[in-house]
């Protein structure tokens, strides 16, 4: 199956809580590629890329785990871009 994109915006009480390193972790399980960062409203914002069953996986655990702290997970498509070789924290 083909790798799928999808654009993942995380909202509540998610900074200052280690998501970022949660994410990174739980994304490196799955091997998946992509970005996660912090927004300036104090969202997360993630992008995933990898097989669309691995991404879901992700998500849930990532909700699993510190799912207290979400409010609400917004999950779009978005492009694949092949420039992401690993899974990374940005700023």
């Amino acid at each position: 199956m083909n790798p799928v994109a999808k654009h993942i915006i995380f909202a509540g009480q998610v900074q200052g809580i280690g998501f970022r390193f949660t994410a990174l972790s739980v994304a490196n399980h799955y091997k998946l590629t992509g970005f996660v960062r912090n927004l300036r409203n104090g969202g997360v914002e993630m992008l995933a890329q990898g097989p669309p069953d691995d991404i879901d996986k992700c998500v849930q655990e990532i909700k699993k785990t510190i799912g207290s702290y979400v409010a609400e997970v917004k999950i779009d498509d978005a492009a694949f871009d092949p420039q992401y070789k690993d899974f990374k924290i940005t700023f």
